[in-house]
């Protein structure tokens, strides 16, 4: 019942906003336009509001989950008006604000104590409020100046209906036979636990320290500290930064930012995360990357929001590495060997076709600058292609694709004429040499040492165990081919003792009955006598 009135009221935001002037009509199929036509949605004016701020008002007013998909769509000015996107924008980090005395007490609830005593100043005014959680400046009581994130109240609530409300669509679209291949409930769940763990912030403060871990010391990236004494499950303190959003392009030219190198680091440190790390910032959109102008030739990037991550298995992530390369060289039989290996596409998948359909895809992407490369066709392209080869999404690397559309989206903020595959093929190629080469062997051995010593005092004793289940296992197999034998000696007598039996008893019927039986044949005609001997001959056949 909880769904059915949280569909309704799906429909009357719909309704509502108006956001059906979006849909272009001439594209939509007969029957779909027939529907349109049939719903009464035209008795809601439009309003004086554009169709961007119609839009944005209605993903606010659904909750975290539709503003989530709000701030991706915003990093795709290729893939929306300029309007939508200028909008859409607004989502990441203008969403209306919770009071902030309801602030004050969620912080002392979870750190039990008052706001007064925990920081020399708490500002009441947040600095930003996002879908999820708002921040709201402190001081600590060394001068340390700090940010406090604070979930909304009643947030887990309203995720959760939503989520069994997307569920249900995601059980929906598997009765479709071409949408079950995109294994919507899989990533629907996938996307459930991602979400949820972003309302536990001791674990975005796990993610975050992680995240500063494996990028101490860089110049390309920094990541600020988190105050684990005063970090609990609604509220986290983090160390304060500054610096310029990288949404802000007009304010990083001003400061004299070097955008082409703050682009292809931008694309390093992807690729840094995701191959070198295995543990990448899942939630990439420009509300949660900062650039510091300190050294304006030699820009870095500030990363805060830690609460979605990913990683990939190792086999994934040599599947996808390949792949890569293979799309920088134009191998695309390689492409769909890698594909059928690795169980993205179905086992009876014949390679050179597989190969052939790509390349009509990507050979237009190869060899041109980001800003002429357009992704939603090459999507769209892929989709095609996916419905003739039976590809399946693979879930584990749905977050991954949508950090790559963010990047994309990035990348064509800061500097359009980037070349993409350029700047990330050094990247890949060295990483494949140092995996598949002897560093790649040696830490390999390095990280399975604890493991092997361990095991290396173990072995004579497992190989004795062995040998002595190799020997049971032969003694077995001895036993169980005699036993054959001789049941099926034994069948063989069965058989033959069954026909002399069978032989000897019409042997004593014809000897019993012979006189009359003479009698009768001698007035039988011949062709009934025939049948009758031909069927004891069939009795009497082995």
């Amino acid at each position: 019942m909880l769904k059915f009135w949280r569909l309704i009221r799906i429909l009357w935001v719909i309704a509502r906003y108006r956001l059906d002037s979006l849909v272009p009509m001439d594209r939509l199929p007969p029957l779909a336009r027939i529907a349109f036509r049939l719903i009464p949605i035209w008795i809601f004016p439009k309003g004086e509001a554009p169709r961007g701020a119609r839009l944005r008002m209605a993903l606010e007013t659904l909750g975290p989950i539709y503003v989530k998909f709000g701030q991706m769509l915003s990093t795709r000015r290729d893939l929306l008006p300029s309007d939508i996107a200028l909008e859409l924008r607004r989502l990441q980090d203008q969403v209306t604000p919770f009071p902030g005395e309801v602030a004050r007490r969620i912080v002392e609830a979870e750190l039990g104590d008052s706001v007064d005593n925990l920081f020399i100043h708490f500002s009441a005014h947040p600095m930003a409020s996002a879908s999820i959680a708002q921040v709201h400046a402190a001081t600590l009581h060394d001068g340390q100046e700090v940010v406090v994130k604070i979930i909304r109240p009643d947030i887990d609530r309203i995720m959760r209906s939503d989520m069994a409300l997307m569920h249900t669509i995601a059980l929906v679209l598997m009765i479709v036979p071409d949408l079950r291949r995109l294994h919507p409930v899989e990533v629907v769940d996938d996307y459930q636990s991602t979400l949820f763990d972003e309302l536990d912030l001791t674990k975005e403060a796990a993610n975050t320290s992680q995240l500063k871990r494996n990028f101490k010391n860089s110049d390309a990236l920094y990541v600020p500290a988190i105050y684990w004494p005063m970090t609990r499950r609604r509220v986290m303190v983090q160390e304060r930064i500054y610096g310029i959003p990288v949404a802000e392009v007009d304010l990083l030219r001003d400061a004299g930012v070097d955008l082409k190198a703050l682009a292809e680091r931008g694309v390093e440190i992807f690729f840094t995360q995701v191959f070198r790390d295995n543990f990448f910032h899942a939630d990439m959109h420009p509300g949660n990357i900062f650039v510091s102008i300190e050294d304006p030739g030699n820009p870095s990037y500030i990363a805060i929001d830690c609460g979605i991550v990913g990683s990939l298995t190792r086999e994934d992530q040599d599947y996808l590495a390949r792949n890569i390369l293979a799309f920088f060289r134009q191998d695309y039989y390689e492409v769909a060997v890698l594909h059928i290996e690795s169980g993205w596409v179905g086992e009876g998948t014949r390679a050179n076709e597989f190969a052939a359909a790509v390349r009509a895809v990507c050979e237009p992407l190869l060899e041109k600058p980001l800003k002429d490369i357009s992704f939603g066709q090459a999507l769209l392209g892929l989709f095609q292609t996916a419905q003739r080869f039976h590809m399946e999404v693979q879930p584990q690397l749905v977050l991954l694709q949508k950090t790559l559309l963010n990047i994309e989206g990035l990348g064509r903020t800061l500097y359009p004429d980037l070349d993409l595959w350029h700047t990330a093929k050094p990247f890949l190629e060295k990483w494949m040499k140092e995996r598949a080469g002897p560093k790649g062997f040696w830490d390999s051995l390095k990280r399975q040492a604890p493991d092997l010593s361990y095991s290396l005092p173990e072995l004579p004793v497992l190989a004795h165990q062995v040998m002595r289940r190799y020997e049971r296992e032969e003694r077995q197999r001895s036993q169980n081919t005699e036993a054959l034998r001789t049941f099926e000696k034994g069948l063989k007598r069965t058989r033959r003792f069954s026909h002399r039996l069978t032989i000897g008893v019409l042997l004593l019927i014809l000897a019993i009955f012979w006189q009359p039986l003479s009698h009768w044949v001698m007035h039988q005609p011949w062709p009934l006598v025939s049948a009758g001997v031909i069927g004891i001959l069939l009795i009497l056949w082995r």
